[in-house]
């Protein structure tokens, strides 16, 4: 049992570096939503009857939403508590990178309102990235400018997703690691590996590395621009190495990896392309190994929240959405010789562990 003084030290650092954090996005939010409503007053000013109303959001979903806040802070808390990973640090950067951020991000609000108006969602296939990349990729995903190609949108990136969820994701991104070291537990992680598969910016693998600093792990994503992006942000990481490839056809051998993570990934591929990821994730998991998807809650998994996961991809472009709410991860992987473990809510999202099972 931890000393009492020890405990408030503790809930005292992770408050005084959590808030502050939660309370930046969600002041970005606000900021956003403010912007947007007064662009919608004017283009409606002499065209809107006064009798016609927006829709307003259902009774109590704002208060729901709160408390899951609190609660997934407090899982988050808890873990360090219980030494399951070390205090996390966001690593955001300088104030000089963070206000930079900022800035990139409310300098393409314009362009993604402009762009959501015209359905401006394929201006990253062009005759020059034609073929480099499947067609499904080069998309302008939230309708945000360069898709995923581009180093401003890889900067841009983590602010969008923290504003999006305000202030959450990494605590989010945080609740694949129980279950991580649950499968390791009593085992050298130098001996071990990990590959992370659509690794992105790589906050994930940042996570991971604080946890488990001599693990080797690998990260895959097909963006050039954003394993850039990785690879300052994993510098002083060792072990770990980044690699420009398609998670449908992951570069390494058979049975290499004790497990293999997917954060945030799914929800962006179509059906066959979510079915072939998870069919090489457990072709490249060792007998025993661990597969940890992290991605949006589902229908059906907190039906308050149906709604708003009905109506996200009206308002982000996110083609391949409506299929993923309704996917069904455990037969899919179980065709793939992978069993569910379990599901664990984290606010708007969930982590589903699947198991390979152990040679006899």
């Amino acid at each position: 049992m931890s000393h009492p003084v020890s405990q408030f030290a503790t809930r005292i650092t992770y408050l005084s570096r959590q808030l502050p954090r939660m309370a930046w996005y969600a002041g970005h939010l606000y900021v956003m939503r403010r912007l947007a409503e007064q662009v919608r007053r004017r283009e409606d000013r002499g065209t809107q009857p006064k009798s016609q109303s927006r829709p307003r959001s259902q009774p109590g979903i704002q208060q729901r939403l709160d408390a899951d806040i609190v609660a997934l802070f407090a899982d988050d808390l808890a873990n360090v508590e219980a030494g399951i990973y070390p205090m996390p640090s966001d690593h955001d950067g300088s104030l000089f990178t963070v206000l930079n951020r900022s800035r990139l991000f409310f300098r393409d609000l314009p362009s993604i309102e402009q762009r959501r108006k015209r359905n401006g969602t394929h201006e990253v296939l062009t005759a020059k990235t034609r073929g480099l990349r499947p067609d499904y990729y080069l998309q302008n995903f939230h309708f945000q400018s360069g898709g995923w190609l581009t180093e401003e949108s890889a900067e841009r990136y983590d602010t969008q997703v923290e504003v999006l969820f305000r202030g959450t994701a990494n605590a989010m991104r945080r609740q694949a690691l129980p279950p991580l070291a649950e499968a390791f537990r009593g085992r050298d992680q130098r001996k071990l590996r990990l590959i992370d598969l659509g690794c992105g910016t790589g906050r994930f693998l940042d996570f991971v590395k604080q946890a488990w600093p001599r693990l080797p792990a690998v990260g895959i994503d097909l963006s050039e621009a954003y394993l850039r992006h990785a690879r300052r942000h994993l510098e002083r990481r060792a072990r770990t190495h980044l690699v420009v490839a398609n998670a449908e056809a992951v570069p390494i051998p058979d049975e290499s990896c004790d497990a293999v993570t997917s954060i945030f990934t799914l929800h962006e591929l179509p059906p066959d392309v979510r079915g072939s990821v998870v069919r090489e994730a457990a072709r490249v998991l060792k007998p025993g190994g661990r597969l940890i998807l992290v991605d949006s809650l589902q229908l059906g998994d907190e039906p308050t929240y149906d709604a708003i996961l009905a109506r996200f991809p009206q308002s982000y472009h996110e083609p391949y959405f409506e299929s993923y709410v309704n996917e069904d991860f455990r037969t899919m992987a179980r065709r793939c010789g992978l069993a569910h473990q379990r599901d664990i809510r984290a606010f708007v999202s969930k982590v589903m562990v699947f198991d390979k099972k152990a040679k006899n």
